[in-house]
């Protein structure tokens, strides 16, 4: 129904008018003739048809540059999106990465562990990346959704 929004809104003019002109006995089409007769005069009437169609065109041009601009504004924000979710995944990355040398600095005698929690880290972030690349329904929510750090939601939950 919305998008045909103005589509309903004529028919539901159109059939006001015929209604008008069947309990009022009018004949629109004679009196469009009468009215335009009065300006032939003036010769005004050859202005009326080029106006007119200039108008409806210049009104078609007009709604798809709107909607034009409204697919422009929500590409945007989609892309906004995912270049916010990569700096969140490259952040959080380089922020393990960080931690992950100054423990390693601190303690000198767990190499395999700290090894493994580099893997970890480095798994994590290319999982987050991956998932950023096949997001199927391309809107923020979902884009956001993509990278929420499920390494820490398991160790929270379990």
């Amino acid at each position: 129904m919305k998008n045909y929004k103005l589509t309903l809104v004529g028919l539901a003019i159109s059939v006001i008018v015929l209604l008008g002109t069947i309990i009022f006995d009018l004949d629109l089409s004679e009196s469009v003739v009468e009215y335009m007769q009065k300006f032939e005069r003036f010769e005004l009437d050859e202005f009326t048809i080029p106006t007119l169609i200039a108008t409806i065109c210049a009104l078609i041009d007009l709604t798809r540059k709107q909607k034009f601009q409204k697919i422009e504004i929500e590409k945007i924000k989609i892309y906004k999106a995912m270049l916010s979710s990569t700096h969140h995944i490259l952040n959080n990355f380089l922020n393990q990465i960080q931690l992950l040398k100054m423990t390693a600095e601190d303690n000198d005698e767990s190499p395999h562990e700290t090894l493994a929690l580099y893997d970890q880290i480095t798994k994590d972030a290319q999982r987050q990346i991956e998932a950023l690349g096949s997001v199927t329904s391309v809107d923020e929510a979902s884009i956001s959704a993509s990278v929420a750090p499920q390494s820490i939601t398991k160790k929270h939950s379990g």
